[in-house]
């Protein structure tokens, strides 16, 4: 279904003349502090080796393959029109691979900068923005800003 109104969604912005789309997959939602702190099963197996939830992620390439065939289809009704899948996933998996060299803390890479809670920095009750939530002193070297967003 999400998909299926994804697609909706490019076919009207073409009919309303757009020639040039680009249509974002989803990022490895099983790296984000959001969904880490919310879901910690004490199974060494649940986790990849960087310490991502293998089965979120495993929901997010559903998702993008879908997606990208979704794409392609699209490509096929509209030749005329330029269609791009953005590969949010693999982007955000080579900034996780390169994390060193890129200049991120590889301490913080599963917390948010902006947040308060546990291991991941993150709490559903008290989230970046509101009174009392500390921001970290090197937003630059975290990935994610608040646990939902990067920085």
């Amino acid at each position: 279904m999400v998909v299926g109104a994804i697609k909706d969604a490019v076919a009207k912005a073409i009919g309303h003349g757009a020639r040039r789309v680009v249509v974002p997959g989803n990022f490895p939602i099983g790296c984000f502090p959001l969904y880490l702190s919310q879901s910690q099963p004490n199974d060494a197996a649940a986790y990849d080796e960087f310490h991502c939830l293998k089965g979120l992620n495993s929901f997010a390439s559903y998702h993008n393959e879908l997606l990208k065939q979704t794409v392609e289809g699209l490509k096929t009704n509209y030749p005329d029109v330029i269609i791009v899948y953005g590969d949010y996933y693999k982007a955000f998996m080579s900034i996780y691979q390169n994390a060193q060299s890129l200049g991120f803390d590889t301490k913080s890479l599963r917390k948010a900068c902006c947040g308060t809670g546990g291991d991941h920095n993150f709490s559903l009750w008290r989230m970046c923005g509101a009174p009392d939530v500390p921001v970290c002193p090197n937003p630059d070297q975290h990935i994610s800003w608040d646990g939902v967003h990067l920085t």
